[in-house]
């Protein structure tokens, strides 16, 4: 398994939309995203910052994406 990538919130976010996930809202700078099957996450977007390790796993595990998978589409 490769190992987890450095990523901000709106890279997440641009390759989440890739994978079919459409922004249902936003409330300061938290992102909520749906799925058409039911999949819901939230990615904070603050400024400057990246989305740290244990986040991204637990939001990788919400929308059911392996590492591999967030790999091909932050390309």
């Amino acid at each position: 398994m490769p190992p987890l990538p450095i990523v901000s919130g709106e890279a997440l976010i641009r390759a989440l939309r890739r994978a079919g996930f459409e922004v249902s809202r936003q409330k300061g700078s938290h992102v909520r995203l749906r799925h058409p099957d039911g999949r819901i996450t939230t990615v904070p977007v603050h400024a400057g910052q990246t989305i740290g390790r244990g986040l991204l796993r637990k939001i990788l595990r919400d929308v059911d994406l392996s590492v591999e998978a967030l790999l091909e589409l932050l390309r």
